[in-house]
């Protein structure tokens, strides 16, 4: 296999039908349902920004990160229907290959403040309290911002663009990868995943080890307390970890076309898992606002009383035939009317 040339031309054989396909899909699904959440989860988090809790400060940012990258993926699905083939002009294919990478790391940096923040209250409720403030949570995000911004413009000033083999404008994928992009990699890799997954686990094993000695904290407390550094874990190790790796053995194998050739779909199907954390970021919210929790309670208790009382009266009416006229009346409109009382 050939290399990529310094004039943006790839020479390797690459099949992305994996993007016309499963990605496709995938996005279609992420977007009909992370909007939606992402736009309910803003609204809690503004409660919670209105509440004077700093962990609506992370939380509102975080939406507002996912509702970023939500909004480039139109164009991403008309790329990849299009058969990888890019009919914007440069700039679009820069900002929604910033978007995308932005959206990874800007996650990562307020889960490791959500981490962070709930190891100080639970651990060091009183030493440390100036750092859970408003004000606190305010500049770590200005930082996060800033430090995810000044590093994107490394890849937003360089060219995104390149033709394949059928002179196809392929965005934001060079095969294999280029000198300048090594560099970029391993700090993506040590800084913006190895470095947090540190924070994230000492945070999750020392909040764990507090909560189950506490003896003044109730149990339902206990219980979302876990549930949310669990969570900021998880969404962690599911959405972001299969990436970073397969990022690593590319920066450090890839030589020529071979590499690619044979992890290509291994490599994006990672990627693609970055996208879910869109999906997952909203049910954060579930253990951190108790209005969330109950209207998410109400919802599916409405849920389940609407399933019972149509498998009841579906039962009902299958029993009613072989029932005289009076006995059927009488009892149908008993059910029907406690169905109407208890929805």
């Amino acid at each position: 296999m050939a290399n990529i040339s310094e004039d943006g031309y790839i020479n390797c054989t690459i099949s992305s039908e994996i993007h016309q396909y499963l990605f496709s899909s995938v996005y279609i699904l992420v977007l009909l349902l992370g909007f939606p959440a992402n736009v309910y989860s803003l609204y809690h988090a503004w409660q919670q920004v209105r509440a004077r809790n700093e962990l609506g400060v992370y939380l509102l940012n975080l939406t507002v990160s996912d509702l970023l990258y939500l909004a480039s993926l139109p164009l991403w699905l008309q790329y990849f229907f299009q058969g990888d083939n890019w009919k914007h002009k440069e700039w679009l294919c820069q900002l929604c290959g910033f978007l995308l990478y932005e959206n990874i790391y800007i996650s990562v940096g307020f889960l490791c403040c959500i981490s962070i923040d709930r190891y100080l209250a639970i651990v060091y409720p009183f030493r440390f309290y100036k750092f859970r403030t408003m004000r606190a949570a305010a500049l770590a995000s200005a930082l996060i911002w800033i430090k995810e911004l000044a590093v994107g413009v490394v890849f937003f000033g360089r060219k995104e663009l390149s033709m394949d083999r059928s002179n196809q404008s392929v965005c934001f994928e060079h095969y294999p990868i280029r000198d300048w992009e090594r560099l970029i990699n391993f700090y993506r890799f040590f800084v913006g995943f190895l470095f947090p997954l540190g924070i994230l686990s000492a945070s999750y094993f020392r909040v764990l080890r507090a909560v189950a000695k506490s003896t003044g904290t109730q149990s339902t407390q206990k219980t979302r307390i876990k549930h949310l550094v669990s969570s900021t874990v998880v969404i962690f190790l599911v959405c972001f970890s299969p990436y970073h790796l397969f990022l690593l053995v590319r920066t450090v194998f890839e030589k020529k076309c071979d590499l690619i050739e044979t992890i290509f779909n291994y490599y994006h199907f990672s990627l693609l898992l970055t996208s879910l954390n869109c999906l997952a970021d909203p049910a954060l919210y579930c253990f951190v606002s108790e209005s969330a929790q109950r209207e998410i309670q109400w919802a599916q208790e409405a849920c389940c009383r609407i399933l019972c009382c149509r498998q009841r009266t579906g039962s009902l009416e299958d029993s009613n035939n072989d029932l005289p006229p009076a006995v059927e009346n009488g009892s149908g409109i008993r059910l029907l009317h406690h169905c109407k009382q208890t929805s």
